[in-house]
């Protein structure tokens, strides 16, 4: 989609497609009145992108329409990724990859497995956790960002 705008302000570059800016504009509303995290911190960052792209990607209509599946979509038993991955190339033989919400959505997941980040190792928590199980936040590990986002994401869903 190129900019309409022709008083020379529009340039040749990558027009920003309304769906994606709905889609960062919604998770950034999300995140930002929920409250969970320092906003510009690293989390914040992983939390709306994973979000965004959430969003993005499925192809919805309203918030309110949509809020029970994204909740799904990022809830912690689901494999986001996989549906990502799925959904990305769907996107890609549906409308090309020069498509510029398509360009967005594949830089973003490159972001999200490529940014990676230092946290507390819940994958180190026993199975099933035990009732008043605390986590040691000494043993870390590096994340790639999703993992991080994809909670904070689900949390921000749940006080919208």
């Amino acid at each position: 989609m190129r900019p309409e705008s022709t008083n020379g302000t529009g340039g040749g570059g990558l027009a920003v497609p309304m769906d994606w800016l709905c889609a960062e504009y919604l998770a950034d509303e999300l995140l930002r009145t929920g409250g969970l995290v320092e906003t510009g911190s690293l989390e914040y960052v992983a939390g709306r992108r994973t979000l965004a792209l959430t969003i993005y990607l499925s192809d919805g209509a309203a918030p309110e329409d949509q809020l029970d599946e994204w909740l799904d979509r990022t809830s912690y038993d689901h494999p986001w990724q996989d549906w990502v991955r799925a959904r990305l190339a769907e996107r890609r033989a549906r409308e090309g990859d020069g498509e510029p919400g398509v360009v967005l959505a594949l830089e973003t997941w490159r972001l999200l497995e490529e940014t990676l980040l230092l946290a507390a190792d819940l994958g180190a928590l026993p199975a099933p956790p035990a009732t008043g199980l605390v986590v040691d936040e000494s043993a870390q590990a590096w994340l790639p960002s999703w993992q991080l986002g994809l909670p904070l994401g689900h949390l921000a869903l749940h006080l919208y």
